[in-house]
């Protein structure tokens, strides 16, 4: 699971900010040198006998930011949703008319995803009324890149159960998964190889790749594997148990918690 580090930096930046607080009072044009050097001493010496403060700081500034982010994200997903839900090239596990529709972002070479495949084939077997929409994201690199071409392409030959079939074939090789290990699974399921590579190349599949990787910028994920139901964005392979869960709630409520 790839998901970023931007607390850590920011809270070291707080703190940063905090423990040089005197150094920015003392350029500031509003007190005259006497009273900034006073400030400056004041705040220095309270900071250093109450280190504590920095702490209730940062926790004030996360709380701020992970509402700033619920907002946000609650926006996008309002603008994006007939996208994340029918976007033509998105493939679906599961029960295509499903009262209730499960998204993934998800990246071959992620090991959180494997892990959450296992989870993604229990809801799947166990919920009949469950509809999975599976989206290639990318981040991982190169790689990363060349087998979601490869797989995108494959889905103008496979459908349904045989889909799903090479998608977890894939998610499940060993090692680094690349173009080639995707075109090597296609083999073997019978695939039309050279149709695939002339496939892979295609504007649509480009367009379906660079679509993708906008709607997850505009839904701020910054890992794999991502869910998204009803109206909450879950990160990470949080578990099958907490999934089933938030189904069911979206079939009681609508919502993700109710």
């Amino acid at each position: 699971m790839r998901f970023s580090f931007l607390k850590s930096c920011q809270a070291a930046a707080l703190m940063g900010a905090l423990v040089f607080a005197p150094a920015a009072i003392a350029q500031s044009p509003v007190f005259n040198d006497q009273q900034r050097q006073a400030i400056g001493e004041v705040v220095k010496d309270y900071l250093l006998k109450n280190p504590e403060v920095l702490t209730e700081v940062i926790a004030e500034l996360e709380k701020r930011q992970a509402e700033a982010q619920r907002v946000a994200q609650s926006g996008a997903l309002k603008e994006t949703r007939q996208t994340l839900l029918n976007a033509p090239h998105s493939y679906v596990a599961g029960n295509p008319s499903g009262d209730v529709t499960l998204v993934e972002f998800f990246d071959y070479n992620c090991g959180y995803c494997k892990k959450a495949l296992a989870d993604v084939q229990s809801l799947v077997k166990s919920d009949s009324k469950l509809r999975v929409v599976l989206k290639d994201f990318p981040v991982l690199g190169p790689d990363s890149v060349e087998a979601s071409r490869v797989a995108l392409a494959a889905r103008k030959q496979l459908q349904g159960e045989k889909l799903f079939d090479y998608h977890m074939k894939v998610m499940d090789s060993r090692g680094r998964v690349n173009g080639e290990r995707a075109l090597a699974v296609a083999k073997e399921l019978g695939l039309d190889v050279a149709r695939l590579q002339k496939d892979m190349e295609s504007p649509e599949v480009r367009g379906a790749l660079q679509e993708n990787m906008g709607l997850g910028d505009k839904l701020g994920l910054t890992g794999t594997p991502a869910f998204i139901i009803g109206d909450e964005i879950i990160p990470g392979a949080v578990g099958v148990e907490p999934l089933k869960q938030v189904v069911a709630n979206v079939r009681q409520c609508g919502k993700a918690s109710c």
